[in-house]
């Protein structure tokens, strides 16, 4: 009789230790698997004015029992991409950590790097940025239904020493082809390869010459004054600055732009590591060592600069740079940093002055009869590969930002022909804002657009820019300070 009774109660209690263990393991089967989320993420992310520190915040943090809250798709999408180009930024900045495409697109090693990225969070936190990451449709992207030939876009790059240039070959390009299964294949040429000052770009990209193209406001100036508002020197005191003022007025550039073209904006060059530095071959310390230097100009608004703090600005194409200075005919070279670097100007000069802060944008064109002979679903599809792009270009910019100078005036960057940093006086910066911009570079432009009353001036300068640098036109074209 104790056989039975024994096997009944083992089976008794067996049946009520699972009954114990099943609900755990029912509640485990049915959550939702974790999506994979970088190491990187152990690194906390410094707490912004809008953001209260996670350590003080103890009340907010979920009880135990409850199960982690799912990521939306963006999210998702994030940790998926992190590490690498394409990365995006959904709240944590060590997801954009990691190589960038190419080694010069990078820190030394080709790296993106967090303490960069951190210094530039303005960036990824930007309404500007939040646009991008609906334009480029990440996670609902058009499908294609394109069948037929393939399609080539020729566009014309400043010059592919230029890292916006190396931005569209080494990242857009690749994926707009493998995209469109091989249907859209974006060329990147050059104006030097091409033959093309500049100035010209305009026009060829309007009658159909170019299919597309990089249009900069310092070399079409010329032919439309207006646009000239991307590029007034010395208005800005930080990168940051002028970010805000690109966010204000890009839409009012956007107009400008299609208005005189009649085509289609692809997506917007963004010329990080641009510090504009006066590349010299002689010491400017002072105002007296800068007068009379003949400099190399790339736009009107830099040369008015440059002659208001006493230089003589001469208008060169960035591809004969180099060799003016090397023989003598030119004194200084001024370019952004990382573009002088890539032209090697530290083999032909020793300083490296300045600089005059710089982070712009400009437009890359497309044809409008070209584009209207492009099937809508590609159209689409180029315009979400050309905001990905964009995303990348602005990811790499904290890092390009920051290494301009340094591979100038380092063993590493430049070798033994490594420059001599040499920065603006205080007085040289009095004279930059008070002489040089307030009495030369703004004023000029207003002539050369022709009346205050221009929405351009009255509108987006005096309401746009003008109340972020702290400085306004009046009607009769003299600028002063506001705030």
């Amino acid at each position: 009789m104790r056989t039975p009774l024994l096997f009944a109660l083992t089976l008794f209690l067996i049946v009520g230790l699972l009954a114990a263990c099943g609900g755990a393991a029912t509640d485990e089967e049915e959550a939702p698997a974790p999506t994979a989320v970088p190491a990187a993420t152990a690194t906390p992310v410094p707490p912004t004015a809008t953001t209260a520190p996670t350590a003080t915040t103890t009340a907010a943090a979920p009880a135990a029992t409850e199960a982690p809250a799912e990521m939306s798709a963006l999210e998702k999408y994030a940790a998926e991409n992190a590490g690498g180009p394409g990365a995006i930024y959904v709240g944590d900045i060590n997801q954009l950590v990691g190589p960038a495409k190419s080694v010069e697109q990078g820190d030394f090693d080709g790296n993106v790097t967090l303490e960069s990225l951190e210094r530039h969070l303005w960036i990824y936190e930007s309404a500007f940025y939040e646009e991008l990451l609906e334009k480029a449709k990440l996670t609902d992207p058009t499908p294609m239904t394109y069948d037929g030939e393939p399609i080539t876009i020729q566009h014309a790059c400043i010059n592919r020493a230029l890292l916006p240039c190396v931005a569209l070959e080494t990242f857009f390009a690749p994926n707009l082809l493998e995209r469109t299964n091989g249907k859209v294949e974006f060329i990147t040429s050059s104006f030097p390869e091409l033959g093309l000052a500049g100035p010209d770009t305009l026009s060829l990209v309007t009658d159909g010459t170019l299919d597309s193209a990089t249009i900069y406001g310092g070399y079409v100036g010329g032919e439309m004054p207006p646009i000239e508002i991307q590029n007034l020197w010395g208005i800005y005191n930080s990168r940051e600055q002028e970010f805000e003022a690109t966010q204000a007025v890009i839409k009012d550039i956007e107009e400008l732009v299609l208005s005189e073209t009649g085509g289609v904006i692809m997506n917007h060059n963004w010329y990080a590591g641009n510090d504009q530095f006066f590349f010299c071959r002689e010491k400017i310390e002072s105002l007296d060592d800068f007068e009379g230097k003949k400099t190399r100009s790339h736009s009107a608004a830099l040369s008015d600069w440059i002659n208001g703090m006493g230089a003589d600005a001469q208008f060169l194409a960035f591809a004969e740079v180099y060799t003016a200075i090397e023989r003598g005919i030119l004194d200084c070279g001024v370019t952004g940093a990382d573009a002088g670097y890539g032209q090697r100007w530290y083999e032909v000069t020793d300083y490296l002055v300045g600089p005059l802060v710089s982070f712009p944008s400009n437009n890359n064109v497309i044809n409008g009869t070209k584009w209207a002979e492009i099937p809508e679903d590609l159209q689409q599809i180029i315009l979400e590969e050309a905001a990905k792009s964009e995303l990348e270009a602005l990811r790499i910019s904290a890092i390009q930002n920051e290494m301009g100078q340094i591979k100038n005036t380092t063993e590493r960057g430049a070798g033994q022909d490594a420059m001599e940093f040499v920065p603006f006086s205080d007085e040289m910066n009095f004279r930059s804002l008070n002489t040089a911009v307030m009495e030369h570079v703004v004023p000029a432009w207003v002539n050369r657009v022709g009346d205050t009353s221009h929405p351009i001036i009255a509108d987006t300068f005096n309401n746009k820019v003008g109340p972020i640098v702290g400085l306004r036109i009046e009607a009769d074209g003299t600028v002063v300070k506001i705030n």
